[in-house]
């Protein structure tokens, strides 16, 4: 029987690009600024979410590293945000048992930003909730080239055989090779791409893409999310058949 609910089988980690924030701005003749901010709110609605969910990992694309050849004045306007964002909402998390990370090339962040950044995962460390898992100046073709250069070095060192690099070795250096792979992807905004997102740790997570603009994405747009996911059999490469057969072991 197919689930009804999205409590019968729910991802442990999601990963969100959050797309529409300027479409939703435009439609409303507004400044594509005023979509980032809504889009914000939308971030601390699907936090509250995934906590009422028990979902153990959110993960969200903030920020790609590709994002940088937008407008320099929206871009300065991000960074701006992200500033705000921080110092407004830590506190809350903190309070709420949710720690914060982030992942990224931070080097291109202005020091206050990466202060700000630091302080955020120093004063979350120990919570367990939820981990929210923030990428920022973030891309996959990045976090696999630093895994492969750490390997790199390993090997020059003589600590590893070239002939011992696996998808293991590869797994354990890429960002958030602690925590399980992403089981849900979702994409709002209409677009059907991954846009180099976790390249490597999506390699069998299921795929949702809606049209609903990030600003307007709530509790009822992610348990559509979710009872879509709670329908899929995840296979990893087994037949159907052998799924349900583990199933009824």
């Amino acid at each position: 029987m197919a689930p009804d609910s999205v409590t019968d089988s729910l991802p442990r980690h999601i990963a969100i690009i959050m797309d529409g924030n300027g479409r939703w701005a435009r439609a409303r003749l507004l400044p594509r600024y005023v979509g980032h901010r809504e889009g914000v709110k939308s971030v601390r609605r699907v936090v509250e979410d995934c906590i009422d969910r028990h979902i153990e990992v959110l993960t969200l694309f903030a920020f790609s590293s590709e994002n940088w050849r937008r407008p320099s004045e929206e871009v300065g306007l991000i960074m701006d945000l992200f500033v705000q964002t921080l110092k407004k909402e830590v506190a809350s998390l903190n309070r709420n048992g949710v720690r914060v990370r982030f992942i990224g090339d931070r080097d291109a962040f202005s020091e206050k930003l990466r202060y700000l950044i630091a302080e955020a995962e120093h004063e979350t460390r120990d919570n367990s909730r939820l981990q929210l898992v923030i990428a920022a100046n973030y891309g996959g073709q990045w976090d696999i080239s630093q895994a492969v250069r750490t390997i790199a070095t390993r090997v020059q060192a003589g600590e590893l055989s070239p002939q011992d690099i696996s998808p293991d070795i590869i797994a354990a250096e890429v960002a958030l090779s602690e925590l399980p792979p992403p089981d849900l992807f979702i994409r709002t905004g209409g677009e059907r791409r991954i846009s180099n997102f976790m390249l490597w740790q999506l390699a069998y997570t299921e795929l949702y893409f809606t049209d609903v603009l990030w600003p307007a994405f709530n509790a009822k747009e992610l348990d559509a999310a979710l009872l879509w996911y709670a329908n899929r059999q995840r296979r990893f490469g087994r037949t159907g058949e052998q799924v349900e057969q583990q199933k009824g072991a």
